[in-house]
C-alpha cells in the first residue's frame, strides 16, 4: 500500500536539476552548519550534468540558462571558514573530465568562470586542499585546444597580458610533493602543446619565462646534493646509500626528461629559451671547472659527478646545441690549427658564439695584464688536453667516466661531421680518413690503461673490472685491431686473477649456487657488453665510488651473494681472451654420481616432513624458541654438486627411521665449536634466497635484496668427542660438495695461453 502511494524522484530528470539548483541559489553563507548539505547540492550537479552532457541536451541547456558555474563562483566567495574548496574543485574537475561535447567544453571555459575560480584567494594551508587545486587545474588543461585556449588568456592589443590557468600552476612547480610536481608538468606541455604565437610570446618573455631559469637553477642545487651524496664522509651502509643514489639520481633524470619534453614541442622560441638555460646555468658552470686544470674552491662539482650530469645531458636532452658545444669544448685543445679554422668556418654560428658565453661567465675576474696580446679569448679560457689526461689517469673511476662521455659523444646523431671525425672509432667515416680522431690516435694508450685496471690487484673493485670490460670490448669491436704483446700479457694476467678470485668463491658461501649464476647471467651479461653508449645507464659512474666503501659485516651472506655474482659475471668476460659463448656453458654437465650410494641419493632428495633412515645420523639435542629442547639427528649429505644438512627428530613408531623437521644448505655453514662450551656447535645459516628476474634473460636482482642477519643455529652434544666428529662430518661432507662443483667448472680453468707463441707474436683480439 505504502509503495503504490511513494513516487520515487528521477534524480537525473531535468526537474529534479531544477529543484538541486534552485536549493543551491537559496543559500546566502556558507558555514560548517550547513556546508554537508552544499556539499550535496554541488555533488547533485555534477552528477546530473554529466549525464545531460551525454544523455539528455535540455539538461546542459538549462545548465547554462541558469549560469550555474557563476553559483559555483558565488558559493566560493560567500563561503565562511566552511572549507568548501576542496570538495568544490573536485566536483568541477570531475565534471571537467568528463565532458565529451565539444559545445559543453567551450561553455564552461568562457565567460571567465573558470578563471575566476583559478585566481580565487585560496588558502592552502598544508591540507589537501593543494591537491584539489592542482587536480582541477589539470582537468582544466586537459580539455584545451586550439580553439578553446583564447577564452583562457587577457589579451591587450597583440600581446598577451595574463594567462592564469599557466601563471597559477607555475607558483606549484616546486611544490615538495611529488604527485603535484609531475601535475604541474603535464599541464605545462598540455599549454606548449596547443599554445599560438602569442601565448609562446608571454610564456618565454620575462618574467613568466623565469620558470625555465628556476627549473635548471633546481636542477643544478640537485646536482651539489648528489655530489654531497657521492662524496659523503658520514658512516652509511653501501645499500642506504645506493637507494638514496638511486632517488637523488632519478629526480635528475627526471628533470632532464621534462626539459626533453619541452624540446621536442618544437617550437623554436620556446627551444630557444630553454637550450639557453641550460647551456648557461648548467652546462657551462659544470664544464668550465672540470675542464680547468686551476684548483677548485670547493663550490664546483667533483669530477665524477659533473662528467655523470653532462653524461645524462648528452642522453637525454641531446640536440645539435648542446651536443657540439660539449664535443667542441671537449675537443678544442685536440685541433690542429687548419682544423680549427675549418670547424670555425663549417660549424654553426651558436657553437662559437657560446664559448663567448662560458668566458663571459666564468672568467671576469682574472687579470687582463697577465694574458698574451696575441692569445684569443677562446684559447685562453680552453685547458690543454684535460679530457685525454683523465682518461689516462690513475683514478679508475675518472678514467672510466672520461671515456663514457667521449663513447656517448661518438655515438651521438646530433654531432656534426668535422667534430665527430675526432671521435670515431671507425677507420673511415663521413668520407675522411680517421688521422684527427683522438681516440684513434691515443687507441695504445687507451687500450692499455684499461687492461691495466682489468688486471689491477684490490682495492680495485670487480664492478670497476666489469665495466673496463666493456669499453674494451668496445673500442676493440669497432678497430678491428689485436692486442700487442704486453697488452696481451696484461690480459692473460687479468685472466689468471679472474680464476683465482672464482677460486676464492669455491670456499666461500655460495659455492652451490656459482654454477647457476653462470648460466643464469650469461645472456644478460652478453647483453650487457653489447650495449652502445647512447643507451647504457652513466649512473654506474657514480656507483664506482659506492662500491669502494666497505659495507657492515662484509662476511655475512648477502655481502658475500653479491661479490659472488660479481666474480663470477667477470669471468663469463675474461674467459681464455674472448668473452663466455654459451656452448662452452652448455659443454659443462654435471658429473654422474656413484649410483651406489642410495642412501646419500635418498638422503638428498629429503624435503621437510620427510621420513628418512637414521643409520648416519648423530645424536644431538637443540632448543627451539617455541618447542623446548628436542631430542634430534643430525645428517650432513652431499650428493654432487648439491649439499644439505637435515635435522631429523625419530619417528615415534619406527626405531630407526626418523623424521625432517629442519634443513639447511651444506655451503656457508661455517661449523665452529664454542670455546667455553666444547659441545656446542654453532652453525651459521643462510636466510635469504636469490630471485631471478624475470623476462628473457634471466639473470639474479642484486640490487634489490632487502638485507637480512644470518641465522644461527646451536646444536648440544653428549660430549665434546661427539661435538667434534660432528663437525668433521659436516666438514667433509662439505669438501665433497665443493670439489664436484671444482670440478665441474674445471674446463674454465683450462688456460689455453701457455702454448701458442705465434699467438703472442701476432697478437690476440679479444672478439
Amino acid at each position: 500500500m505504502w509503495r503504490s502511494l511513494w513516487r520515487s524522484i528521477d534524480r537525473f530528470s531535468l526537474q529534479y536539476f531544477k529543484h538541486v539548483i534552485n536549493e543551491l541559489q537559496k543559500i546566502k553563507v556558507v558555514d560548517m552548519h550547513n556546508r554537508e548539505l552544499v556539499v550535496d547540492l554541488l555533488q547533485s550537479i555534477v552528477e546530473i550534468v554529466t549525464y545531460g552532457d551525454r544523455q539528455d541536451s535540455q539538461i546542459f541547456e538549462c545548465f547554462m540558462e541558469h549560469q550555474v558555474l557563476a553559483e559555483f563562483v558565488r558559493v566560493l566567495k560567500i563561503s565562511k571558514n566552511s572549507r568548501i574548496e576542496a570538495p568544490l574543485l573536485q566536483y568541477l574537475s570531475i565534471m571537467i573530465q568528463n565532458m565529451d561535447s565539444e559545445y559543453a567544453i567551450y561553455y564552461c571555459l568562457s565567460n571567465d568562470y573558470v578563471n575566476n575560480i583559478i585566481t580565487h584567494p585560496y588558502k592552502f594551508d598544508g591540507g589537501d586542499l593543494a591537491q584539489y587545486y592542482i587536480s582541477f587545474l589539470r582537468s582544466v588543461s586537459n580539455k584545451i585546444n586550439g580553439d578553446t585556449l583564447c577564452l583562457l588568456v587577457k589579451v591587450h592589443g597583440d600581446a598577451v597580458v595574463s594567462f592564469p590557468l599557466y601563471s597559477e600552476a607555475l607558483k606549484f612547480a616546486q611544490h615538495g610533493e611529488k604527485m603535484i610536481q609531475t601535475a604541474i608538468r603535464a599541464l605545462t606541455l598540455n599549454i606548449y602543446n596547443v599554445s599560438d604565437d602569442m601565448v609562446y610570446q608571454f610564456i618565454t618573455t620575462p618574467p613568466v619565462a623565469s620558470y625555465f631559469s628556476d627549473l635548471i637553477h633546481n636542477l643544478k642545487e640537485q646536482c651539489t646534493h648528489l655530489d654531497n651524496l657521492v662524496h659523503a664522509l658520514e658512516e652509511m651502509g653501501v645499500n642506504q646509500r645506493r637507494k638514496e643514489l638511486l632517488l637523488k639520481t632519478d629526480r635528475i633524470v627526471d628533470d632532464l626528461y621534462y626539459l626533453k619534453d619541452i624540446l621536442c614541442v618544437g617550437e623554436s622560441r620556446l627551444s630557444k629559451v630553454v637550450t639557453q638555460n641550460v647551456l648557461n646555468l648548467l652546462l657551462i658552470p659544470i664544464l668550465h671547472p672540470l675542464l680547468h686544470s686551476r684548483q677548485s674552491d670547493g663550490s664546483n662539482l667533483s669530477p665524477i659527478t659533473s662528467l655523470y650530469i653532462v653524461s645524462c645531458l648528452i642522453q637525454v636532452i641531446g640536440g645539435k646545441s648542446i651536443v657540439n658545444y660539449v664535443a667542441g669544448v671537449l675537443l678544442y685543445p685536440y685541433m690542429s690549427l687548419s682544423v680549427r679554422e675549418a670547424r670555425e668556418a663549417c660549424l654553426s654560428s651558436a657553437f662559437f658564439s657560446n664559448f663567448n658565453d662560458m668566458e663571459k661567465s666564468s672568467c671576469s675576474t682574472e687579470s687582463e695584464g697577465a694574458e698574451s696580446v696575441n692569445e684569443s679569448p677562446l684559447h685562453r679560457h680552453l685547458p690543454e688536453g684535460r679530457i685525454l689526461d683523465f682518461i689516462l689517469s690513475d683514478n679508475h673511476s675518472l678514467s672510466l667516466a672520461s671515456l663514457f662521455l667521449l663513447l656517448t659523444l661518438a655515438e651521438s646523431k646530433d654531432l656534426e661531421d668535422l667534430l665527430a671525425s675526432m671521435v670515431s672509432l671507425s677507420a673511415m667515416q663521413h668520407g675522411m680518413v680517421m688521422e684527427e680522431s683522438i681516440l684513434v690516435k691515443f687507441m695504445p694508450q687507451i687500450l692499455n690503461a684499461l687492461l691495466n685496471v682489468l688486471a689491477s690487484e684490490p682495492p680495485t673493485t670487480v664492478q670497476i673490472k666489469w665495466h673496463t670490460g666493456w669499453f674494451l670490448r668496445k673500442l676493440l669491436v669497432f678497430q678491428g685491431i689485436r692486442l700487442d704483446e704486453h697488452n696481451f700479457h696484461l690480459f692473460n694476467t687479468s685472466y689468471e686473477r679472474s680464476c683465482i678470485c672464482v677460486e676464492k668463491e669455491l670456499d666461500g658461501c655460495w659455492f652451490d649456487h656459482i654454477m647457476d649464476v653462470l648460466r643464469n647471467e650469461w645472456a644478460s651479461c652478453k647483453t650487457a657488453l653489447e650495449e652502445s653508449s647512447q643507451s647504457k645507464d652513466p649512473l654506474f659512474l657514480l656507483e664506482f665510488t659506492i662500491c669502494q666503501i666497505a659495507d657492515g659485516d662484509a662476511t655475512s651472506s648477502h655481502v658475500a651473494w653479491q661479490r659472488m655474482v660479481d666474480v663470477v659475471k667477470l669471468k663469463a668476460f675474461i674467459s681464455k681472451g674472448e668473452f663466455l659463448e654459451k656452448s662452452s656453458l652448455d659443454s659443462i654437465v654435471v658429473l654422474p654420481f656413484d649410483s651406489a650410494k642410495n642412501l646419500a641419493s635418498g638422503l638428498s632428495s629429503a624435503s621437510f616432513g620427510s621420513e628418512v633412515s637414521l643409520g648416519s645420523g648423530i645424536p644431538c639435542r637443540i632448543a627451539f624458541s617455541n618447542a623446548g629442547i628436542r631430542d634430534i639427528y643430525l645428517i650432513p649429505v652431499a650428493r654432487g654438486i648439491s649439499g644439505k644438512l637435515l635435522l631429523v627428530e625419530k619417528h615415534p613408531f619406527r626405531s630407526q627411521r626418523g623424521v625432517v623437521i629442519a634443513i639447511a644448505p651444506l655451503a656457508g655453514l661455517s661449523p665452529k665449536i664454542d670455546e667455553d662450551q666444547p659441545t656446542w656447535l654453532h652453525l651459521r645459516i643462510r636466510e635469504f634466497e636469490p630471485r631471478i628476474n624475470g623476462g628473457k634473460n634471466r639473470s639474479y636482482n642484486t640490487k634489490e635484496f632487502i638485507q637480512v642477519a644470518d641465522g644461527r643455529w646451536t646444536i648440544g652434544f653428549p660430549n665434546a668427542k661427539a661435538c667434534g666428529a660432528a663437525r668433521l662430518a659436516i666438514l667433509e661432507e662439505t669438501s665433497k660438495q665443493r670439489s664436484s662443483v671444482r670440478n665441474t667448472l674445471g674446463p674454465l680453468f683450462q688456460n689455453d695461453y701457455g702454448g701458442g707463441s705465434s699467438d703472442r707474436q701476432d697478437g690476440r683480439a679479444l672478439v
